[in-house]
């Protein structure tokens, strides 16, 4: 199922049914499916947004509210579903999730027996090995940093006529490509 194949009209989640038109989803179990919908496409709208699991899961963990995000949900032809590893990350290439662990996970939730989600082990902070040299506060006088600042003015003064050499590099090549191109097209007539 593509996010483009599911929508929700008032109180009625509404899905597309192959060439066969759309078919609307009641409510049978308790379980509103408009608002599993909706609270589903906040979520997609915040990773469209942020692309980062590990924020989303820092917004859920403080309850914040996520419907404004609920706009940004882009749809288009991308799985509504994908699978999330036990780390919380999503594959890079959207791949959807089959009909079968759809239908495992729905059973799951309705019948109450959805796995317990734990947060991964924060990670401990390293020591210093005994070797190590410990870091040392060194104090900056002004200089050091009107000296940064001149360089970096002076590095912009002379790196100003940089885009106009690549700009000529850029059209002799173009030049060469042509002349290139004719010499073959001369060559495959003859």
């Amino acid at each position: 199922m593509r996010r483009s194949d599911i929508t929700a009209e008032r109180d009625t989640l509404v899905l597309r049914a192959g060439e066969e038109g759309w078919v609307r989803v009641t409510t049978e179990s308790g379980v509103d499916p408009t608002a599993v919908y909706w609270n589903w496409v906040e979520v997609l709208g915040f990773l469209d947004r942020y692309p980062s699991t590990q924020l989303l899961a820092g917004r859920l963990d403080k309850g914040a509210e996520l419907a404004a995000f609920a706009a940004n949900a882009r749809r288009d032809g991308r799985p509504l579903l994908t699978p999330i590893d036990r780390w919380g990350h999503t594959p890079f290439a959207p791949t959807p999730l089959t009909g079968h662990s759809v239908a495992g996970q729905v059973r799951a939730h309705l019948t109450g027996q959805a796995p317990v989600h734990k947060r991964p082990p924060a990670r401990t902070p390293t020591l210093l090995h005994e070797n190590a040299v410990a870091p040392v506060a060194v104090d900056v006088d002004q200089d050091y940093y009107d000296r940064g600042i001149v360089a970096r003015r002076n590095a912009h003064t002379r790196l100003e006529t940089v885009t106009d050499i690549l700009d000529g590099i850029d059209d002799e090549a173009d030049k060469l490509l042509a002349d290139l191109l004719a010499i073959l097209d001369r060559t495959e007539i003859d």
